[in-house]
């Protein structure tokens, strides 16, 4: 058995590449329109890391998706927990439940669904802003 990959429905497929690619950092690997279907999927992957794959499935006809919470989460390991957070954060992403500890944050999608970063090895020092910093919303 191998793992393939995750889906992920979204509703704006602008916002939701905005949030994946530029602000979280993944890189598309494959994407395909489906016009009888009218669908399109988007694979993405962290860099060098082609075997865990997210599947962004964007249904064209607008529909309402509850339950992101439900679903749990994705989770990335990253180089520098700081530096990934303040990305985010450039890019408009609030951090929900920011890297106090040096080693793990949480935010959301676009779409509500929570991410996961965790710091690759030991924690980092305890650094300010993010060792004061409140929780905001859930993750």
């Amino acid at each position: 058995m191998k793992y393939l990959h995750t889906m992920v429905r979204v509703t704006n497929l602008d916002e939701s590449i905005k949030f994946y690619r530029d602000a979280l950092g993944l890189e598309i690997i494959k994407q395909k329109d489906y016009e009888s279907g009218r669908f399109s999927l988007i694979y993405l992957a962290a860099p060098g890391d082609e075997d865990a794959q997210v599947e962004l499935t964007h249904n064209w006809d607008p529909e309402v998706y509850t339950g992101g919470r439900n679903f749990g989460h994705l989770a990335y390991a990253v180089e520098n927990i700081y530096e990934a957070c303040q990305r985010l954060m450039a890019h408009g992403v609030v951090i929900n439940r920011p890297p106090r500890d040096g080693y793990m944050a949480f935010v959301r999608s676009p779409d509500n669904i929570s991410v996961e970063l965790l710091q690759t090895g030991d924690p980092l020092p305890k650094t300010e802003p993010w060792a004061s910093m409140p929780n905001i919303g859930s993750w």
